[in-house]
């Protein structure tokens, strides 16, 4: 293993200098393993891993190259760690989400285009009046989404969506359990939209930090 950390090391190096672009293809395999000093098979060991992580991508029969390196496709990998979370860990997920998103929702005031708004208000009115637990949760995902992707931050985008699975569940169990759950989502999403369409941003980071804690403060008691 110490041998393949160093060959992945190698060709981090490679990318991290600029030697190796974004969508680059990589040299034949034999040219890049006496060029960086390795064995064929510590190289071959290296390029999966990277290709694991999205680093890399080997086509067959056309050879490997550096992918485009964008946040939401390394980040892709951490969603993979993240749902693989146990569940009695969902309220920590909760308290990033409290950090991160506030800040996302703010941003999103003063950077998303009139269209944006437009998008946004048709995603919260389009929650059913009587939606089904999965119509609400799938609704409350998407609204959020939306924010985030009008930040215009794409890597704090990246991580928002990273903890949207961890959450899901938690978000499907308060919609079954409590009684004003649709209604409480529904009220504080339009109270959001509002501040974000009248570009107050830390009106909007407000609404957006009660948002989350009203449902982190119920998923509290309900463990208790």
């Amino acid at each position: 293993m110490a041998v393949t950390d160093a060959a992945i090391d190698k060709i981090k190096q490679m990318i991290i200098s600029g030697e190796l672009a974004p969508g680059d293809r990589l040299p034949k395999e034999a040219d890049l393993a006496e060029r960086l000093g390795l064995s064929r098979n510590s190289l071959r060991e290296a390029v999966r891993a990277l290709a694991l992580v999205n680093v890399l991508d080997v086509r067959q029969g056309d050879g490997t190259y550096v992918t485009s390196l964008e946040p939401r496709l390394l980040l892709d990998t951490m969603s993979f760690v993240l749902d693989l979370h146990r569940d009695d860990t969902v309220l920590q997920f909760f308290e990033v989400r409290r950090i991160l998103e506030p800040a996302a929702t703010a941003m999103a005031t003063e950077l998303m285009t009139e269209a944006d708004v437009e998008e946004l208000r048709l995603v919260l009115e389009s929650l059913p009046a009587e939606p089904t637990v999965d119509e609400l949760v799938a609704n409350d995902l998407r609204f959020h989404q939306r924010i985030a992707q009008g930040s215009g931050n794409s890597v704090l985008c990246s991580f928002i969506e990273s903890l949207a699975g961890p959450t899901t569940r938690a978000r499907a169990w308060r919609g079954l359990t409590q009684e004003d759950a649709v209604q409480r989502t529904r009220d504080q999403h339009t109270a959001i939209y509002e501040a974000i369409a009248g570009r107050r941003p830390e009106v909007a980071r407000a609404w957006a930090t009660a948002h989350i804690a009203d449902v982190e403060s119920w998923i509290r008691r309900a463990l208790t």
